[in-house]
């Protein structure tokens, strides 16, 4: 399986977009991304894919965990060890592989998310004539998951619910949003999960209507809204799941008619949003599909982000559910920058739907799956018993 990613990704170098740069290795530093094509789990890493080699490099901290894993993957990827930085020394055999005649004449591509002072050492050792920056190139193969992976992020998605049930049984009126938060993360981790994929959101009463809330201190009233957002990273994966929830209707305070609307409009868009899912259909006419219940009622200012987003290694990955999606790449001609639009969902992405309306003083609802894109349609990874969807109301 991992194999094939390799081969996939170096397929690429003799791509039309690649070769037409000239480019022909790869230097992938992102430590999701060298998870993604050798297995590897630790902390500093640097891979180097050429056409008939890959060598991954690490310090002496990881020398029997990178044989372990990547081994265990069945690759055919050599390991090194440098006394010198990693950076330096995969940087100093890429220079001595260029001096001998004929051997290399392309350029290196480097992730262009790295650090100025880091582009400034590749630059030092290699030149300016043989850098390429390149953009979400192993990004783009890990947008479209494998069966494993899909099974992986269910996975994670399941535990995450299973922790939701058990917190949503401490939740009464005096219990402050950070302790509830500190309920979740425990519970991740005594589940199983490693621990949360992003921090935690609890938001309570006036407190919800913001979409990326923190958890404060603040104490859990009668008769308002109370948000929940959180993910679970588990096996390497993470999930990420949005519900919200009624306080204090056993307490003669049940949803008035403004939050009843609420909550209705916002599962209305969640829901149709799902069904405008399926392969081939673009991300930006999903999300035109999820705001239009809210539009028709006037709120559409108060849905402030977009319908979604990708859910891997990484708790956000391509492809992204908004009204605009563009990238930016290097045009064939020179190294000028120009919009690339292609914004069409692939069978395999797996994203969220995550529909909020936020009215500032008064409360916010946000509703939020994980679901497959499928050829006819959309798998829902998250549970649906108990889904929570419907506004429930804790006494």
């Amino acid at each position: 399986m991992i194999t094939s990613r390799l081969d996939r990704l170096r397929a690429l170098l003799s791509s039309g977009e690649l070769s037409a740069q000239e480019v022909d290795c790869l230097l992938i530093s992102g430590p999701p991304n060298i998870r993604y094509l050798t297995g590897f789990t630790g902390s500093n890493a640097l891979l180097l894919l050429e056409p008939d080699s890959t060598t991954l490099y690490t310090d002496g901290r990881y020398t029997t965990q990178a044989e372990e894993e990547v081994g265990r993957a069945g690759l055919r990827v050599r390991i090194r060890i440098p006394k010198k930085g990693i950076w330096q020394t995969a940087l100093e055999c890429l220079k001595k592989g260029r001096d001998k005649a004929g051997r290399r004449k392309g350029k290196a591509g480097f992730d262009s998310n790295v650090s100025y002072a880091l582009y400034q050492k590749i630059h030092e050792v290699l030149g300016e004539k043989h850098l390429q920056p390149v953009s979400g190139l192993v990004e783009r193969l890990r947008m479209v998951k494998d069966e494993a992976e899909i099974d992986a992020i269910r996975a994670s998605a399941e535990l995450n619910s299973r922790v939701l049930t058990e917190v949503l049984k401490l939740v009464r009126v005096g219990v402050t949003e950070r302790d509830l938060a500190a309920e979740i993360d425990y519970r991740m981790r005594q589940m199983g999960g490693s621990g949360p994929a992003f921090e935690t959101i609890v938001a309570s009463g006036v407190r919800s209507a913001l979409p990326h809330a923190h958890p404060t201190s603040r104490e859990i009233g009668c008769c308002e809204f109370l948000l929940f957002d959180h993910g679970t990273m588990l096996n390497g994966y993470c999930s990420d799941m949005t519900r919200t929830v009624w306080v204090g209707g056993s307490m003669g305070c049940e949803p008035g008619r403004k939050a009843r609307e609420l909550y209705a409009t916002v599962l209305e868009a969640h829901q149709q949003a799902k069904e405008a899912i399926r392969a081939g259909v673009s991300s930006s006419a999903v999300d035109r599909v999820a705001r239009r219940p809210i539009a028709a009622r006037g709120w559409g200012k108060y849905f402030s982000h977009s319908t979604g987003h990708g859910v891997g290694l990484e708790i956000h990955e391509a492809p992204r559910l908004a009204a605009r999606v563009a990238a930016k790449v290097t045009d064939k001609r020179g190294d000028k920058n120009r919009d690339k639009v292609n914004d069409k969902l692939p069978a395999g992405a797996v994203v969220t739907i995550e529909p909020g309306v936020y009215f500032p003083g008064f409360g916010g609802v946000r509703i939020e799956d994980m679901v497959v894109v499928r050829e006819k349609g959309c798998e829902v990874l998250t549970p649906s018993t108990p889904s929570y969807r419907e506004l429930l109301e804790i006494p």
